[in-house]
């Protein structure tokens, strides 16, 4: 038995004991959106349109992350929309960046590993650090937009005659009380990640402004922050989507 099989059997068997079946279907959404992943790489492979093909793979990633987190018709209602509108946000932040920083393809860092190798497969490779970006935020953004929903329809649920002005405020302050925390999870697996790659340039004697400006890392960073900033975003329209919802029932039953 390898050690990446026996890793996801101890995953498995954690979360039935912890999650019970809302376990289980967290699970199947992982292997289902690994392999709807691993399907988006074959296609793009293919050539076919790498943007199209990962901003539709993107929806159905997002779509089955949230559908099958077991919250209640509205949360989840609410959390796709609002996941959906950060995604088209930052697809149109992205091209024009990735576009603009220029950070697409290998750094010269990479030439020794590539000596030899054709680099010639048809494919842009901008086009690729665009992708790259796009499915990164995805898990973020979701996470953020379930559970800014969630919180706000347990609100709606206990306090039934609670305003839609007072619900956005809520909607703020649990938003407050996530933010920190889903930006240092980002941040810290940023770092976590690219530990070899600092390590690496220090050794190599890099300037802290030749890191900054290098290819390598450059594009990573874009991409955390660019999820960064769809994080952020994902709590005030996501809180403003259900303040809505709360408008329109209140106006349905004057």
């Amino acid at each position: 038995m390898g050690t990446i099989t026996l890793l996801f059997i101890i995953l498995l068997g954690l979360m039935l004991f912890v999650g019970g079946s809302n376990g289980m279907g967290a699970f199947l959404s992982l292997v289902v959106n690994f392999g709807i992943i691993f399907f988006t790489i074959v296609l793009i492979a293919f050539q076919f349109p790498p943007i199209i093909v990962t901003v539709t793979a993107s929806i159905v990633v997002l779509a089955i992350t949230i559908y099958w987190s077991n919250a209640s018709d509205n949360a989840t209602n609410s959390a796709f929309l609002g996941a959906l509108i950060i995604l088209v946000i930052l697809v149109l932040a992205i091209v024009p960046i990735e576009y603009w920083a220029k950070v697409g393809g290998f750094g010269l860092e990479d030439s020794e590993e590539l000596e030899g190798l054709s680099v010639l497969i048809g494919i842009n490779f901008t086009k690729i650090a665009i992708c790259t970006a796009i499915l990164t935020s995805l898990g973020a953004i979701a996470e953020a937009a379930i559970a800014i929903a969630s919180g706000l329809d347990e609100i709606l649920t206990v306090h039934t005659k609670i305003t839609s002005a007072w619900l956005f405020q809520d909607g703020i302050e649990i938003g407050k009380e996530i933010i920190g925390t889903a930006v240092n999870t980002l941040f810290f697996g940023f770092f976590g990640s690219s530990l070899a790659l600092f390590i690496w340039l220090n050794g190599l004697g890099y300037s802290f402004g030749s890191i900054i400006n290098d290819k390598v890392f450059a594009n990573e960073l874009i991409a955390i922050v660019l999820s960064l900033i769809g994080v952020v975003l994902t709590i005030p329209i996501t809180t403003w989507i259900m303040t809505v919802k709360r408008s329109q029932a209140e106006s349905s039953h004057k």
